[in-house]
């Protein structure tokens, strides 16, 4: 398998007037987790887009696994790359256990039959997940935390070398966020799974990507690890707040703390 599993080379995208990414260019290798970061606006949530295939670049080239990513067929590229985006699954008359098993339509022929192992696949996700007493039941009867794991299970499902996250932890509470981000951390270490998140919450950010792209008016302006990346300075160019950094107690990954009246 490449060990350069994404390569993004000199990427603009424009929206009529208006640039929304400018020359973007990076690498990612198997097995890295990778967060990037900017305000609203910045171009993130696009260059995921980009990435995932599902938009097209206005200049320059995306490579997955060596190839141009315009290259493969969606059905093709489903079976190694997976998206899972902020919103929770909508009210849609499915039970958990189907929504899940809808991961593996990538796998499957046209008559809906795949080889042995997808069965098992699934259940086994189920118990990974703690879902098993809710199986069952519709995801309309699901809380948003609910709605959100059964989606990760869905894109479990089909077994990805690569996750694409769309701040997928938005409109969660505190406990399903680090529920969340701690069920996809442990899935990309047993697994050498390439990770890359768009994420809002810096500290979460900081906590569990090894990596940060930091992008600013379409530019990416920063790319090392949390240490190197979060910093007063860059947190102030590209925020407009001056906040306090502390290293966590536990692991001396920086922290943000927000000064109130310290807005530019």
């Amino acid at each position: 398998m490449e060990d350069n599993m994404i390569k993004v080379e000199h990427v603009s995208r424009s929206f009529g007037e208006q640039t929304v990414l400018q020359d973007v260019s990076f690498q990612i290798h198997q097995g890295e987790f990778v967060g990037i970061i900017g305000t609203n606006g910045s171009g993130k949530t696009t260059l995921l887009r980009l990435i995932s295939g599902v938009d097209t670049t206005g200049a320059g080239d995306i490579q997955i696994r060596g190839k141009k990513i315009a290259g493969y067929p969606r059905k093709v590229l489903a079976k190694f790359l997976a998206v899972l985006s902020q919103d929770a699954l909508p009210p849609i008359g499915f039970t958990v256990r189907e929504i899940i098993e809808m991961g593996r339509y990538p796998f499957q022929n046209w008559l809906g039959e795949e080889a042995v192992g997808g069965v098992q696949l699934v259940e086994n996700i189920i118990d990974k997940l703690q879902l098993r007493e809710l199986s069952e039941r519709s995801v309309d009867d699901l809380s948003g935390g609910q709605r959100q794991r059964v989606a990760l299970g869905k894109v479990m499902a089909q077994e990805p070398s690569i996750l694409l996250l769309d701040e997928p932890t938005t409109f969660l509470d505190i406990g399903y966020q680090l529920q969340m981000m701690d069920y996809i951390r442990k899935w990309q270490e047993e697994c050498q799974m390439t990770v890359v998140a768009v994420l809002h919450d810096l500290n979460l950010a900081a906590q569990y990507c090894t990596r940060l792209l930091v992008l600013h008016d379409g530019v990416i302006i920063a790319d090392g690890s949390p240490q190197e990346v979060l910093t007063q300075k860059l947190v102030q160019q590209v925020y407009g707040t001056v906040p306090v950094i502390l290293p966590h107690p536990s692991n001396g990954l920086p922290q943000i703390l927000l000064q109130p009246g310290m807005s530019e």
